[in-house]
């Protein structure tokens, strides 16, 4: 079986605050986050629009992924986010 797992961030309205995750499940994810389904920095900070994700089907390249990114300067990951999507719109498309 084939799975897939998404390294993302996600920011607050005014893009100052960001969140680096890792899931197998990207559409869920945001859902949580935009719902505050879960406690901690992201729902405190208001972190609800997705700005950047990649995706591939090793889970230990997707941790050592996210764990790289969270290591990263704030300038570094807003370069990783501009190449992707340079206007920071959210990408969750996927909305209900």
């Amino acid at each position: 079986m084939n799975r897939s797992y998404f390294v993302y961030l996600m920011t607050n309205w005014n893009n100052k605050v960001l969140y680096t995750g890792v899931t197998n499940n990207l559409e869920r994810r945001v859902f949580e986050h935009k719902n505050k389904k879960t406690k901690g920095f992201a729902a405190k900070y208001n972190v609800t629009k997705l700005v950047y994700y990649e995706e591939t089907n090793d889970v230990e390249s997707a941790i050592a992924r996210e764990k790289e990114i969270k290591k990263w300067r704030r300038e570094k990951k807003n370069k990783l986010i501009s190449v992707m999507n340079p206007k920071w719109e959210d990408l969750a498309s996927f909305e209900r």
